[in-house]
């Protein structure tokens, strides 16, 4: 058994504490992990290795929840984040089912609120949507399930994307119009003929006879 002999916060992180054992810095440890410990308690090996285990389930929630604050991830994604980042399957699984209980991961909200983030931002079709959510490790019925339940057709979001892009290309004359146009939209995914006919639509609501 080792005895804590101090509990010191950490000068270059707050939320981090040094514990010392039998006069002598052991390890570090999260608030939230070490706030049951006071000086003078005793710790076997069992007890100090479940609280670096512990400590390291923390540590990378912590990770993640930075990661999650600058956009929703797929399972997949913050699975090879976490691998990157060295952490063991247990620590892995362990947070998933944090975040899980939590409602931080639903690989469906995740799909529809990427199918609305491209509708508004960047439309594209569904089938180069359903190329990027196959990515990001989305399983097949629930990109079915999500692009089925899309208000939008691909002719509807190949007009959005040719409004959004207009302007870049307002100046030209009508043939090179059309060809940079139409590889704007096919780039975005959209067939010939879908993206021809939102090209001379965009190209007609602008150039009213």
């Amino acid at each position: 058994m080792s005895k804590i002999t101090a509990i010191e916060p950490q000068k270059h992180n707050a939320n981090r504490l040094s514990i010392s054992l039998d006069g002598a810095y052991a390890f570090s440890l999260d608030r939230i992990t070490a706030a049951w410990l006071t000086v003078g308690r005793e710790l076997g090996d069992l007890e100090i290795k479940k609280l670096l285990s512990k400590d390291e389930v923390e540590n990378a929630c912590a990770r993640v929840m930075r990661l999650l604050s600058h956009r929703a991830r797929s399972r997949q994604e913050l699975e090879r984040y976490l691998q990157k980042h060295g952490y063991e399957t247990a620590v892995r699984e362990a947070v998933f089912v944090r975040l899980t209980d939590e409602g931080y991961l639903d690989d469906a909200r995740f799909a529809s609120e990427w199918l609305d983030n491209r509708a508004t931002f960047r439309p594209r079709s569904h089938a180069q949507i359903r190329a990027e959510l196959r990515q990001k490790g989305i399983a097949e019925d629930v990109i079915e399930e999500t692009l089925a339940s899309s208000p939008l057709s691909d002719a509807e979001l190949a007009l959005q994307a040719a409004r959004k892009a207009y302007r870049r290309f307002e100046k030209l004359d009508w043939q090179t119009f059309r060809v940079k146009m139409g590889n704007v939209l096919m780039r975005r995914g959209f067939g010939y003929s879908t993206a021809a006919e939102a090209v001379k639509q965009v190209w007609d609501e602008n150039h009213p006879k």
